[in-house]
């Protein structure tokens, strides 16, 4: 029941109810992480992990300030292949950032799930094993979007232009640091 000042009454018998109800824990008590902290999040529409990285299938693709053709296009990606990271879903829409942290809400039909990943260090050099020391085979200018393999703790296996090596991790984007790929 509402006074006249809008408060409901009896908030002070629930307060002593709450007050019964607590437990005197012996000991230290230390905060744990809630279960969904430690579980690795997941999309509520595709339950794949999130974040993840897929690419562009196309040649264009339209990033709008909301999930829906009637938000306004914010940004368009221009490269197929072009790796992106998924960070939300919201039905057929799914929100994605470039290297740099660009992007928006993109419809799914324009995203792949074929990895990729683009080059961030000027003329990279592809190596015939994951070892600095091994045969360079290629090499890759900065912005290059090049096919990604498997992946060992500190490289890559990438193909492009009819070329496929080793590259060092912290060398391209579109792959987490300690991700491993078969």
């Amino acid at each position: 029941m509402r006074s006249a000042t809008g408060r409901t009454r009896g908030a002070s018998g629930a307060l002593a109810l709450a007050a019964a109800l607590m437990v005197a824990v012996p000991g230290p008590v230390t905060a744990q992480p809630a279960p969904e902290a430690q579980a690795e999040q997941r999309g509520p529409v595709t339950n794949l992990p999130l974040p993840r990285y897929v690419s562009l299938k196309g040649n264009e693709g339209n990033a709008r300030r909301g999930p829906s053709l009637s938000h306004r296009i914010d940004w368009v990606f221009r490269h197929a292949g072009m790796p992106l990271r998924v960070v939300a879903e919201f039905g057929h829409w799914r929100r994605v950032e470039d290297k740099d942290g660009a992007g928006g809400w993109v419809h799914y039909a324009l995203l792949s799930g074929v990895r990729t990943a683009l080059v961030t260090q000027d003329m990279l050099e592809l190596r015939s094993r994951p070892h600095r020391d091994a045969d360079i085979v290629a090499r890759a200018e900065a912005g290059a979007i090049l096919r990604l393999n498997e992946c060992e703790p500190d490289w890559c296996r990438v193909s492009g232009g009819g070329q496929r090596g080793w590259v060092p991790k912290p060398a391209i984007w579109g792959v987490d640091p300690d991700e491993i790929r078969d």
